[in-house]
Order: C-alpha cells, then structure tokens, then sequence
C-alpha cells in the first residue's frame, strides 16, 4: 500500500524588500517585528531569525509541532566575526559561538515558545528542500499529525564568497506539512531537456507557493508540483 500524499496545509514567508503579490501570508518588511520572542530573546535573533519565529507562532501557536529547519549557508556574518576574532588573537564570545550554529534559531524559538517537541536543523548542499520534504515524511510516518519545516538562507559575507558560490537572496519560507488535509504535494523526475540554473532558494519556494513558476531540483533531478 503507497504510503499517503505529502500535503501542503499552510505557508508564510518573508521576502524583504520585493514588490509582490498581495498575499498575506508573505512579508516583505525590512525589518521584521519578531514580536513572537520576548526582547531579552529577540535581541539574539538576526533579522531572518526574528522573521522565522514570526511564522512559526503563526503556524504552531500551540508550540505543539515538531519543528525542522534548513539552511544551506546558516548565519555566515557570524562566523565569519568569530574566525577575524581568532586570527587577531581576540577571545570568542560564547554567546556569539551559541547563535551562529544551525540550530540556533529554532533553539531561541523554542525557549519563548515553549515548545518541547523534536527539533532537527540541516544542511545539504543545495538540496535543503528534498531534505525537509524526506524528513518530514518520516514525522508523519511515525504517527504525527502534522509537522512545521523552514527554509531559509541569506548572501554569502563578499570577503568569503569562491568564484563558483551561488548568488543568494535573503528570504525565509515555512509550511506546515501534512497528510489528511491541504494540497497534495507530487514529485516527478525532471525533464531531460530541463536545466535548472541552480538549487533551490527561499525565493523559489516562494514562487512556487503562489503559483508563479516550477519548483525544480537539479541535485535530485526532481520536479515538485502543487495540487490546485
């Protein structure tokens, strides 16, 4: 028996800055409020930070869902101030080393929130959305309802950028996922003569949700399609 369709049952975003479609469930305020985190928290949060717990009070208000959150790059500035500090021989803040890691933003979440259940961060090379789509079908599978996933990313800092790094918007997507209820979720191979110009971002994402292009994944030569 084929396991259930992936369903899509809500979404919110944060674009900043663009000029799109009315849609209310996408913000594209500069700086967004984080109104969801208490301000001793919120000053911890980056501004992607401040965005995705924004919108996982307002797809988990019961602080009640398993949480999963992907980023190819995670917060690079960070890193990158702490790698200057050791070159110049400076101590590094503990505070800073605690919210430059991946799991940073859900674990501030989590403390305003209270939010006590699974919590999973990741990275994959450019293949951040096949991932949150894989883990999540092992949640539902194992007997949750329902589960939250987030997808964000931000640009490279310029001084560590390769030749070969990919241009990045900064942007953060989540969707609260399940099986009963929402728009089913289907992936197919991709067409041969498709050439995805790089792997999925945020912005694609976004798109996608409302409705204004493919969402494809040339690592795993995958086409995602939204019922309805």
């Amino acid at each position: 028996m084929p396991p259930p369709p992936l369903t899509l049952q809500d979404w919110r975003a944060w674009w900043p800055g663009q000029a799109r479609p009315d849609d209310p469930r996408l913000s594209v305020e500069e700086r967004p409020a984080g109104q969801a985190v208490p301000a001793m928290l919120r000053r911890r949060l980056n501004l992607p930070g401040r965005a995705i717990s924004d919108m996982l009070d307002a797809l988990d208000p019961e602080a009640s869902r398993v949480l999963i959150h992907a980023s190819r790059h995670g917060d690079g500035e960070r890193t990158l101030q702490m790698l200057e500090a050791l070159t110049a021989g400076q101590p590094v803040s503990p505070a800073r080393f605690g919210l430059s890691v991946h799991n940073a933003i859900l674990g501030v979440h989590s403390i305003a929130s209270g939010n006590r259940r699974s919590q999973q961060a990741l990275a994959a090379s450019g293949a951040e959305l096949a991932a949150l789509f894989g883990e999540a079908r092992g949640y539902l599978a194992d007997g949750e309802g329902s589960v939250v996933v987030v997808f964000s990313d931000a640009p490279v800092p310029e001084r560590f950028r390769g030749a070969d790094t990919p241009e990045v918007e900064l942007a953060a997507v989540a969707m609260r996922l399940g099986t009963a209820t929402g728009r089913v979720i289907t992936a197919e191979p991709l067409p041969a003569d498709a050439v995805p110009a790089r792997a999925p971002q945020p912005t694609d994402v976004i798109r996608w949700l409302l409705g204004e292009a493919p969402l494809d994944c040339p690592g795993r030569r995958l086409r995602w399609r939204l019922a309805g």
